[in-house]
This record gives C-alpha cells, sequence and structure tokens, in this order.
C-alpha cells in the first residue's frame, strides 16, 4: 500500500527518498506546482527595503526560497516563520538563527496561530512589518489573513509581497489512473495544503473517496479533505516521524 504524496514535485521528491529509507513505498501525486513570482521586479524592490522592517514574516519554505532567489543580498532585523521546515529555509538563506522567530517545538500546531503566541510581544503600534507569501496562477495572493488581521488589530502597518504561486497540474492519464486506484486500494494520501484538496477534485471529478484514507496536517485541511468525502482523515503535525507514526497505528 503506497503513501500518496501530494506536496509540490521537489517537496514531493524530498519526501519519497526520506520513506524509502524507512521501506515505505511513494507514490507522487503533486497536487500544487509551484511557479515563479508574478513581479520579480516587486519581490527585488522588497528585498532592497527589507531591513527596515521590524520583521519579515514568511509563509513557507517556498516564500524564503522564492524571496532570496531574487533578493539573495537582502538582510531582515527578524524574520517569522509559521514553521520548522520555513525556519530550516531560512536558516539555509543565511539568516542567523537568533533572527528568526518559529512555533515552540512542542506546538500543537505550526501556523500562524502558533507563531503569534510567540511574535505578538516583538512588535508595537506603527511599526511596519513585511509579509512574503504565495498566490495563485494569476497572482492574487493567498493565506495568512488570520496573522493579517492580528496585525492590524496592533496597529501595525503590514506590506505583503508574492515570491511565488501556486496552482494545479496537469495530470497525464498515468496519474489519473495512479489516483483512482489509491482511492481504494488502502494507500494513505498525505495533504498539507486545502488547496491540494480542492485541486484533487477537479483532476478527478467524480471519484468516490469514501474507501479512501488521508493524513491532513492541519486541522483545516483535514475538513478540506473530510468534504471530498474521504473515509478515513486523521489530523498530525506536519513533521515527516508524526506522520509516519500515524500511518504505522493504522496498520
Amino acid at each position: 500500500m503506497a503513501v500518496v504524496l501530494t506536496r509540490p514535485l521537489a517537496e514531493a521528491e524530498r519526501w519519497a527518498e526520506r520513506l524509502r529509507e524507512r521501506g515505505r513505498e511513494p507514490l507522487l501525486l503533486p497536487l500544487l506546482e509551484i511557479g515563479p513570482p508574478p513581479d520579480p521586479q516587486a519581490l527585488r524592490a522588497a528585498g532592497a527595503r527589507a531591513g527596515t522592517y521590524a520583521a519579515v514574516m514568511f509563509v513557507s519554505a517556498n516564500a524564503v526560497q522564492g524571496f532570496f532567489a531574487e533578493a539573495p543580498t537582502a538582510r531582515v532585523a527578524r524574520a517569522w516563520a509559521p514553521g520548522p521546515a520555513t525556519r530550516d529555509a531560512l536558516l539555509s538563506a543565511g539568516v542567523p538563527a537568533q533572527c528568526i522567530a518559529a512555533p515552540a517545538a512542542d506546538a500543537e500546531q505550526f501556523d500562524s496561530e502558533s507563531l503569534w503566541q510567540q511574535v505578538q510581544g516583538q512588535l508595537a503600534p506603527g511599526d511596519r512589518l513585511l509579509v512574503v507569501r504565495g498566490g495563485d496562477g494569476a497572482g492574487r495572493e493567498q493565506g495568512r489573513e488570520w496573522l493579517l488581521q492580528q496585525l492590524a488589530g496592533r496597529g501595525m502597518a503590514v506590506d505583503t509581497v508574492l515570491a511565488y504561486t501556486r496552482q494545479a497540474p496537469a495530470w497525464t492519464q498515468a496519474q489519473r489512473e495512479a489516483g483512482r486506484r489509491a482511492a481504494t486500494d488502502g494507500s494513505t494520501w498525505i495533504f498539507s495544503s486545502s488547496a491540494a484538496a480542492a485541486n484533487l477534485a477537479t483532476l478527478l471529478p467524480g471519484q468516490d473517496w469514501s474507501r479512501a484514507r488521508a493524513v491532513a496536517t492541519h486541522p483545516r485541511i483535514a475538513a478540506a479533505v473530510q468534504a471530498l468525502g474521504f473515509g478515513e482523515v486523521r489530523t498530525v503535525r506536519p513533521g515527516l516521524e508524526d506522520v509516519l507514526a500515524s500511518i504505522e497505528s493504522t496498520r
């Protein structure tokens, strides 16, 4: 029985390698495709002034990679990361560990709400924050609205810039057939994005998911997967060990 990886291809391949090392069989069926920023010049301009902000919030590892690809010499006073993957990407980009704020290692979830518990005392009214985020295929901003609302409520000014785009991939016929088999053969689907669940409904319209299993890395993602009709949906933290433990517990 396969473990179905739905992350963007580059991320899925990294997970696949680690799963094989653990004796698990991965099936790569990406449900998101990461594209370049819609306005690289705007991203470079944001990088040039990054040091003027009280903090820079990166919504994901993709945001970090997209930002520093266009602004490799950018410097930030504080960098906010909603989870360990984003934190690790910041470290790889050369941001000093002491400048990075992230949820506690034992946080129940890695998300904006957990991050806010760590950083809400760092800023004062009038401070400016830059949020580096993703957009859809048309360049419209996506995600982290809750955090923006918290900042606005504290009198903080927020600028945003898009470092990448996310859109549904174009599956081959072989991928569609593999997806339909994985809906009924006992495979476990791993979801790390609500958008991925929405894309699955588009890629496999009319599919019966009542016999399918899934692990979701956040309650909001689990709700999106349950809405598709998956017969079993478990919620776990996003780390590989947590995901594997959940998969093993179903055997």
